[in-house]
């Protein structure tokens, strides 16, 4: 079923006579000059990324830190908090201030609600399909990871979900944790078209196998929409076998492959698209770049990185230029594209970031109907207390989240270990102070199909090598080498870095309990999410380890992170110091 713009503005405003609680600055009436979109254009395309399994209305904390170095210092995506809010025009204390920055987070968390969930998106989803003719879902990928019923169901309650919010082409990353097997079984089975179901389209033009380099996935798909022809090309994220175990994915090869999307946008041309999109999930530091030196695209969708991008980024080329965005994560967002193409050419792109307010928004009964459908064998598994917090809990960040160091501290206590690594994952939800730690809770920070902990012994040297090495990825002045994530979370351990300095040489300071790292002495070190294959089965899954800490804990109070000391920060407006 569609809503018609008159039926949706009738049913925002039963929700707020309903009781959907709407603030003085966010009247009932604001709400529905929030989502109604005017339709520009002849060529639309919706765009979700990077929901990480959140089928229910969740919060989440934006970064205090999100710093950009070389040229993307003081740059979008790396703007946070205030800066982000005079770059973008955005009223401090509104809704969409809330729903893009840290600021104030947990008072305009109580007065605005929760973000995302599948029922209300699909409800605003639905009206813009109603209001744009022949409209399509785009799924940016990280969709099938990320929540407890995703990984106990291997992916299939996500595909499900999918499906019924109309999901019309789909790029990926996290998706390739589940194996090979399970991804081509899922689009083979589940993603083909059969009777009222069109199908949804897998693309992924730099994804090749390994013996003959062919394709593995369809690298683009036509589409026809108002008289117009359009290509959308895939970009899987390119460093999947470096971020992620290779081993689960041992026959394919990945990679930015630049120069084999230029001949991919140039073959779509030649087929007849008057417009070319790419559906990326490079992050986008690299979707930047990568406008500067491929020619033909119009509009880059990203993902991976979780920045919601209130404003697109125009990059100039040699062939005229190309919108690049990226929108969010954790179901909180829905971008808005429209294309306005005349004689074979677009003439105008027209962007919009729509935040996703579950107080503002009804859910829609097709969806909730299929989320209670698919979360209730489970339901007394998730909704177990485990403790309580007396703070904020969180993850997203550049160096480390309280829910991060909640992880770390159970590491190292109930492994014995004097220094603790937690990778830096940007997916994760966050709670409130006062709520109950329920399992839910846990494993949407600890959802992997590679769960298990490790116990080690490693020098300082190996200490510090970790460090750089992680440090590289997340501070390279050259985009194309920022291999995924944020920085490693350390528990135990103190140090300093320059996140301007040369490769090898950002540590530096290294200390434990005050005194110096020593380069040759051996160290007891705990982690988690092993990339080894020989690491199958090492140690406890984290869940376990956490549990356990989480029991014996009953409470948990309000904790600082563990961050190191950071040089050439000065004046980035990715960074708010003493925030964290």
């Amino acid at each position: 079923m569609s809503l018609s713009r008159r039926e949706f503005s009738s049913v925002l405003t039963a929700a707020a006579v309903a009781g959907f609680s709407f603030s003085s600055e966010t009247s009932a009436q604001d709400a529905k000059r929030l989502y109604d979109v005017p339709k520009r254009g002849n060529v639309h395309l919706l765009h979700m990324t990077d929901c990480h399994a959140q089928l229910l209305p969740i919060y989440f904390r934006e970064p205090s830190i999100n710093i950009g170095v070389a040229g993307m210092n003081g740059r979008v995506p790396h703007l946070v908090g205030e800066h982000l809010l005079k770059f973008a025009g955005i009223a401090a204390g509104s809704a969409n201030a809330y729903a893009h920055t840290y600021l104030d987070f947990e008072r305009a968390a109580h007065q605005y609600g929760k973000v995302g969930g599948f029922a209300h998106l699909a409800t605003l989803v639905k009206q813009l399909k109603a209001s744009r003719t022949g409209a399509l879902l785009l799924d940016g990928g990280d969709t099938w990871q990320g929540s407890a019923t995703s990984l106990w169901t291997n992916a299939q309650d996500m595909v499900e979900a999918a499906k019924l919010l109309g999901v019309d082409v789909m790029t990926a990353h996290w998706e390739f944790t589940f194996g090979e097997r399970r991804v081509l079984e899922i689009i083979e089975k589940d993603f083909a078209a059969k009777g009222d179901f069109k199908g949804i389209d897998f693309i992924a033009q730099n994804v090749k196998t390994k013996d003959f380099d062919d394709p593995v996935f369809k690298p683009y798909v036509m589409k026809e929409m108002n008289g117009i022809t359009f290509a959308i090309i895939g970009q899987a994220f390119p460093y999947t076998p470096i971020a992620n175990p290779s081993w689960q994915v041992p026959n394919w090869t990945f990679g930015i492959q630049d120069q084999d999307l230029q001949k991919q946008v140039d073959a779509a041309r030649a087929q007849g698209a008057q417009a070319v999109v790419l559906l990326s999930h490079n992050g986008m530091d690299v979707d930047l770049k990568l406008a500067s030196r491929v020619t033909g695209i119009d509009a880059i969708l990203g993902g991976h990185t979780h920045d919601g991008v209130p404003v697109p980024t125009m990059v100039k080329n040699a062939g005229g230029q190309t919108l690049v965005t990226n929108a969010g994560s954790n179901g909180k967002f829905l971008g808005v594209l429209d294309l306005d193409v005349r004689d074979k050419k677009v003439f105008a792109v027209h962007y919009k970031l729509l935040p996703v307010f579950a107080n503002f928004l009804p859910a829609d009964k097709d969806m909730a109907a299929l989320i209670d459908k698919l979360r209730s064998p489970y339901s007394a598994r998730l909704t177990e207390p485990l403790a309580i917090t007396d703070g904020v809990l969180y993850r997203r960040s550049n160096f480390n989240g309280t829910f991060d160091q909640l992880i770390l501290n159970a590491l190292m206590d109930v492994r014995g270990a004097e220094i603790a690594f937690s990778p830096g994952f940007r997916w994760g939800t966050s709670l409130l102070s006062g709520q109950a730690i329920t399992r839910e809770h846990l494993m949407d920070q600890t959802a992997i199909t590679y769960p298990w902990t490790t116990l080690s012994n490693m020098t300082g040297e190996t200490i510090k090598a970790v460090l750089e090495d992680v440090a590289d990825n997340l501070f390279n002045p050259d985009p194309y080498y920022q291999q995924g994530g944020d920085m490693v979370r350390t528990g135990g351990l103190q140090y300093t870095m320059d996140v301007n300095a040369k490769a090898g040489n950002r540590i530096t300071d290294m200390r434990l309990n005050g005194k110096p790292i020593e380069a040759n002495k051996t160290y007891k070190v705990a982690g988690w999410a092993p990339v080894q294959e020989t690491s199958k089965n090492a140690g406890q899954p984290v869940w376990d380890v956490v549990e356990t800490w989480l029991k014996d804990k009953k409470t948990i109070p309000a904790m600082r992170p563990n961050v190191p000391m950071l040089k050439g920060v000065e004046g980035n407006s990715g960074f708010n110091r003493g925030v964290y």
